[in-house]
């Protein structure tokens, strides 16, 4: 069957191409690269930088303001714990009480599917017997988001026409701005889960009761709150008719200024009104806050944008950057005293875009240079050009077919599934060799010269006589990579896209190599006109080396393995002497195998005891390596998370904060500081005000100036990374 299938492809060529340029094109569309593809529509593959790793969690989230951890966790957390218990899929339960919150994180089973889970919790919360918590204690469900959902963050910073720092709105107004009106439009942002506000302060009607005066009306605390809330409230009433006209009878009595708290009538005494300004002092002030936002030593305001689960993070923020460029027209402007127009603007700072799309950048890199590398290889050892064109062609489309099986089994592109298609490429051009090898001998064997029709029956015949052979081969690699796909928990999400990835290389590539090279060699080896053999040996040796001077010029401009500093020249020299070293030592190789292999088998033991002493050093160093379960990834940014102790202020942590801040800012490879004290307004930070979370940009090593020089931004005792984590 599968013989026949190839024969079919072979003689209908026209189907054969029509249906690889479908897939070309299919290909370049769902590709997760930035590939500015003219015309053609995109609908990328889901991308991010690290594949979420975390459990299968929900969260309950209940605000008691004021109270105790202690009592928030005997009222709150306790009783809301057990009656959460009992709800299918569950697999634990854990909860942490703080001072005035309680969070309750309920981890499911793998299998158990994320929406279904939440309407299982909303079902029960609904649920909950009447007096199990506090009447003023309202448990809600979090965001429909993971530990990883937090992919842009930002601040709103006043600015002149210049683009200049300037003041004109204080940290209240920017708060109101940011809960008012930013968050709001940027929540409306396809793929946005939640928007969460830190920093700043949250405008509030403070009133401050004057004991000595209470005690003489003879008014409790009770009575003066009972006399706020009642009056803050509109009331409803029937209709009247009037000349046939139907009115709607309604009292106005939502609080819009201090004067009408203050108005507000406690109780009647000898028919004398007790007003709240008898017996307090109404002002505005701000609310009590558990987090505070610093950038580079001063306090800001701004927010955190929650990527909902499931959605595209590298698409969710493009739409979040589209909506801000919208609502920044809209933004408040205000002129100072000097004259100066200043206006409110959202200046991002950290984008998960960077990091995403240096991950793909990195990987992309390393695809292009396997694939240079691997044609230079084929052209150089083969000396057949031809033969190398149809080689390389493998890879390019059957990457294009693996991206293809991403987006239809939903597989996110990140660093450890795009790996996957870099481990594969091996075994994918050896697809292609078996075959074209094969073809390439029997198209010698036929007396030259010769047609169309016979190469095809000669080409047919050689990728049959190989087929089985590729097929197990493929098989074989794909068998022994089952028990990576019967992992569970943090590894089968770790490691399973990997696997599928990689098979799914390797069976385009098998799919690229039976049925479309064929067609590809008939096109291009169907056909030969008998020609001097002295002639054609000449020309094959010297477009070989042309060829591979060129590619080994391009491999230098992608790899530059001296480092930018260095010239061109040298690094490309240092690259052809690398290359013909070792394709040299393989000619070498090739040239004496049989004597090599000889004195193997005349010396068994001797030769053993080589590959034996081997092993036994690489398990030793096997032993002795450090082992890391995720890999380092380098995005330009460190995050430092100091502590203070748990009993210490507000107002000293945040002095604490604007001093480390002011001074990670002043070394000279930081780019910029964002520090965060306590918790954004989100079921997804826990964080007490004791803990710091100081995101510290730093200047890429080398920038390009307005000339277009290539420029190093860090000193000469800064070499790594590592370094400027030293001076932090």
């Amino acid at each position: 069957m599968l013989n026949s299938i190839i024969k079919f492809f072979l003689e209908n060529k026209l189907f054969t191409f029509i249906l690889l340029t479908l897939t070309i094109v299919w290909g370049l569309v769902v590709a997760p690269f930035n590939w500015d593809l003219k015309g053609l529509p995109r609908d990328p593959v889901a991308v991010d930088a690290i594949p979420n790793i975390g459990e299968n969690q929900q969260i309950v989230f209940t605000n008691w303001a004021g109270r105790s951890p202690q009592d928030v966790e005997d009222q709150i957390s306790y009783p809301l714990t057990s009656a959460l218990l009992g709800i299918p899929g569950v697999k634990t339960i854990r909860s942490s009480s703080m001072f005035g919150v309680s969070s309750i994180y309920i981890i499911f089973e793998e299998d158990i599917e994320f929406y279904w889970s939440r309407s299982r919790i909303l079902e029960k919360l609904n649920a909950l017997p009447n007096g199990l918590l506090p009447s003023d204690a309202k448990p809600v469900l979090g965001p429909d988001a993971t530990a990883l959902g937090q992919i842009f963050w930002y601040t709103l910073e006043v600015q002149d026409s210049l683009g200049n720092a300037a003041g004109g709105f204080d940290l209240q107004e920017l708060r109101t701005i940011q809960d008012y009106q930013i968050k709001y439009s940027l929540s409306s942002a396809s793929g946005v889960s939640e928007v969460a506000s830190i920093g700043g302060f949250v405008k509030e009607y403070q009133i401050e009761v004057d004991p000595l005066a209470m005690k003489n009306y003879g008014i409790s605390l009770h009575q003066v709150m009972k006399a706020v809330k009642e009056s803050n409230k509109d009331v409803g009433a029937k209709t009247i008719e009037i000349n046939k006209v139907e009115y709607i009878v309604r009292g106005l009595g939502h609080i819009k200024s201090i004067g009408d708290i203050e108005q507000a009538v406690i109780k009647v005494v000898n028919y004398v009104p007790i007003k709240i300004k008898d017996v307090a002092k109404v002002t505005i002030g701000p609310a009590e806050r558990r987090g505070v936002l610093d950038l580079n030593g001063m306090e800001a305001v701004g927010g955190v944008v929650v990527a909902r689960y499931g959605e595209n993070p590298l698409k969710t923020i493009e739409n979040v950057k589209i909506k801000i460029t919208e609502i920044e027209k809209g933004l408040p402007t205000r002129t100072l005293s000097d004259g100066r127009k200043v206006k409110v603007k959202i200046i991002p700072f950290y984008d998960r875009t960077e990091l995403i799309n240096e991950t793909l950048g990195a990987l992309e890199e390393t695809l292009t240079l396997e694939i240079i590398i691997t044609i230079l290889v084929i052209i150089v050892m083969l000396r057949n050009i031809k033969a190398a064109l149809i080689i390389s062609s493998i890879l390019p489309i059957a990457i294009l077919m693996v991206f293809i099986a991403m987006k239809l089994f939903h597989i996110d592109a990140n660093i450890v599934a795009l790996s996957g298609i870099a481990i594969a490429i091996g075994t994918m051009v050896d697809l292609g060799i078996i075959l074209s090898e094969n073809i390439v001998k029997k198209l010698r064997l036929l007396p030259t010269p010769f047609s169309y029709n016979t190469s095809r029956k000669a080409i047919y015949k050689a990728c049959s006589e190989v087929s089985g052979a590729i097929v197990t081969a493929v098989l074989t690699t794909i068998i022994s990579f089952l028990p990576v796909f019967t992992m569970t928990a943090a590894e089968g999400k770790l490691f399973g896209p990997l696997a599928f990835t990689k098979t799914f290389a390797l069976i385009a590539a098998l799919i690229i190599s039976l049925f479309v090279l064929p067609s590809i060699a008939h096109l291009l080896m169907g056909k030969k006109e008998k020609q001097p053999q002295k002639t054609n040996k000449i020309k094959t040796v010297v477009s070989t080396w042309i060829i591979a001077m060129i590619i080994s010029y391009w491999l230098t401009k992608s790899w530059m393995p001296f480092g930018l500093d260095e010239s061109l020249l040298l690094n490309w020299i240092f690259v052809v002497v690398v290359l013909v070293s070792v394709l040299g030592l393989f000619q070498l190789l090739i040239k004496y195998y049989e004597r090599i292999l000889r004195w193997c088998l005349d010396y068994k033991v001797a030769f053993l005891s080589v590959p034996t002493i081997l092993v036994a050093i690489g398990f030793y160093v096997f032993l002795n390596t450090g082992k890391e379960f995720m890999p380092a990834l380098n995005e330009g940014s460190f995050l430092l998370m100091p502590s203070t102790m748990p009993h210490t202020g507000i107002e000293e942590n945040q002095r604490i904060l604007q001093n480390l801040d002011a001074n990670l800012k002043a070394i000279p490879e930081v780019k910029g500081v964002l520090g965060k004290m306590g918790r954004v307004k989100s079921a997804l930070d826990p964080a007490p005000v004791s803990m710091f979370e100081n995101v510290v940009l730093y200047h890429p090593e080398y920038s390009e100036n307005k000339h277009g020089d290539r420029i190093r931004n860090w000193r000469d005792h800064i070499k790594s990374p590592e370094d400027i984590w030293k001076e932090i």
